[in-house]
């Protein structure tokens, strides 16, 4: 996508849709407050521009040759986020609130194996192109900002509901978009 309007609006849309990374940085913002989240913006930038620069130069040529391949990654992807699910939902019986329950490691996991980074490696972002580093740059920024908003969001249901409920509702909330991420992504690899 080489026109910088139609790339940015792209890529501001696509980011800023729910998916798993987005419920870590929320209820991490939630749990922990933003001091605590901020760690995670990093996290997710490398997971994406790892996975990016991956698909965009090693994946794609090879699985154009192999199609079976692209549902064993969906297949992977999904077992990976019913194994993180089932993980963050274990950590909401126990008392979170200004504590971090989602470390960077999961959020760089869950980033890398992402299918957005497939979306933006091969039709947003122009990676073949002479000018593909000022697309790679604004990418970059729009991560900060937007999973800053996420962990935003997070922080506000964590100030607006009540401690005790706190404790272990949003954590299962997290847990079981998660879930429900993982079973479309299964679905859809199996059709």
């Amino acid at each position: 996508m080489s026109d910088p309007v139609l790339f940015a609006l792209a890529v501001v849309a696509i980011l800023a849709t729910p998916g798993p990374t987005n419920t870590l940085l929320a209820t991490s913002g939630a749990a922990g407050g933003l001091r605590r989240s901020l760690p995670l913006v990093p996290a997710e930038l490398a997971g994406y521009l790892i996975a990016i620069a991956t698909i965009g130069f090693l994946v794609t040529p090879i699985v154009s040759n192999v199609p079976a391949l692209t549902t064993v990654l969906q297949l992977s992807v999904a077992v990976n986020l019913a194994f993180l699910a089932a993980k963050l939902w274990r950590r909401g019986t126990a008392e979170f609130v200004g504590r971090r329950i989602v470390g960077p490691s999961d959020v760089f996991v869950t980033t890398l194996l992402n299918p957005k980074a497939l979306i933006f490696a091969t039709g947003v972002i122009p990676l073949h192109q002479p000018d593909s580093a000022g697309y790679v740059a604004a990418f970059c920024a729009a991560v900060v900002c937007i999973s800053v908003g996420w962990i935003g969001v997070g922080v506000a249901i964590g100030r607006g509901t009540h401690l005790g409920l706190a404790s272990s509702i949003v954590p299962r909330i997290g847990a079981a978009a998660i879930g429900i991420f993982a079973a479309l992504l299964m679905v859809r690899a199996l059709n």
